[in-house]
């Protein structure tokens, strides 16, 4: 029969020696790197999700402004870079139909600053201007209106998603999508 061993060797014997706790460490470090991208990847869809929402909400915007104003789009600009407001920037225009809540003209993604320098992250289709909602038209084209663009993102916000879901867009039907269709093919 063997004698119990004093209390130091004891707790010797269940130590880990410097070498098992840097494998542990580095195999932790290795698991690590393999889940962050899919973190980023999944920050970045929910950000990406805020932003279609977001022009989900500038969509019922427009929709009351036309309600508003004789169903018509309005007249709107982009403001210049550092520019303050003008009176046909959408910010301005769109704020009482968006509720007060400049946020909603904010791309989650939007790193550049864009929102801080222009009043709005989203650029509009100029093309609609002052057009009757019920019969838009660009450049004369035979578009319905889930085919025609009506805001979207002023930067490829949403890159990290991949080429073809970068930039979110808000079609005059009200439907949001990740990428622009126009007559049946897809603009980067």
């Amino acid at each position: 029969m063997r004698a119990p061993l004093p209390s130091s060797a004891r707790s010797l014997r269940r130590a880990f020696t410097l070498i098992e706790l840097l494998v542990v460490i580095a195999i932790i470090g290795i698991l690590a790197s393999l889940l962050l991208p899919g973190f980023a990847k999944a920050k970045e869809k929910a950000r990406s999700a805020k932003c279609l929402g977001n022009l989900r909400q500038i969509g019922l915007a427009i929709q009351t402004y036309v309600t508003d104003n004789d169903n018509l789009m309005p007249v709107l600009f982009d403001r210049p870079v550092g520019m303050f407001a003008i009176g046909n920037s959408m910010d301005v225009v769109l704020l009482k139909h968006a509720g007060y809540n400049k946020e909603v003209f904010k791309c989650p993604s939007d790193r550049q600053n864009i929102f801080l320098q222009t009043g709005s992250s989203y650029g509009w289709n100029v093309f609609l201007n002052g057009q009757p909602a019920d019969n838009l038209k660009v450049l004369a084209l035979a578009l319905t209106d889930n085919e025609i663009p009506v805001f979207f993102d002023k930067e490829k916000f949403h890159a990290t998603l991949g080429t073809d879901v970068d930039v979110n867009y808000l079609y005059a039907d009200g439907h949001i999508k990740n990428q622009l269709v126009v007559g049946g093919s897809i603009f980067p």
